[in-house]
């Protein structure tokens, strides 16, 4: 096993861990997530088929309206959402996502993440400290 930190700034305070949801696409929230399971559904995307459900989500901000981050909220309620939330840059969106989904949430990386993590990698992330941990198999 192999561990790489990388430095960011934490945005959300709260330390959980699981593993890597990452792509540079980030996800359609009114025709992308299916609610009751967490799973992708938008077409095409490259996490079609996957759950959000105990992930570490890490893309590169919301798509669409600032409703995207409601969907968030809905997952949380419904036990379906991700544990921790890392985005390269913040925005409206992906800030009130975090809010919403109340998780641990990491911003402004020392390096870049996709160049590092790959999906299932299992990452820690320390919403305290900044501090996201990246453990390879």
């Amino acid at each position: 096993m192999k561990e790489i930190l990388i430095k960011g700034r934490g945005i959300y305070r709260g330390v959980a861990e699981g593993p890597a949801l990452i792509s540079k696409n980030t996800i359609q929230g009114w025709s992308g997530i299916d609610r009751n399971t967490g799973i992708i559904i938008e077409p095409d995307h490259p996490f079609q088929g996957y759950s959000l459900k105990g992930s570490v989500l890490i893309v590169n901000g919301g798509k669409g309206s600032t409703g995207w981050a409601t969907h968030f909220n809905e997952l949380k309620i419904l036990n379906m959402g991700p544990v921790a939330m890392i985005f390269p840059k913040i925005d409206s969106r992906t800030a009130s996502a975090i809010v919403l989904a109340n998780v641990p949430a990491i911003t402004d990386l020392n390096d870049d993440i996709f160049d590092v993590v790959n999906i299932g990698d299992w990452i820690k992330v320390d919403g305290n400290k900044g501090i996201i941990k990246v453990i390879k198999k």
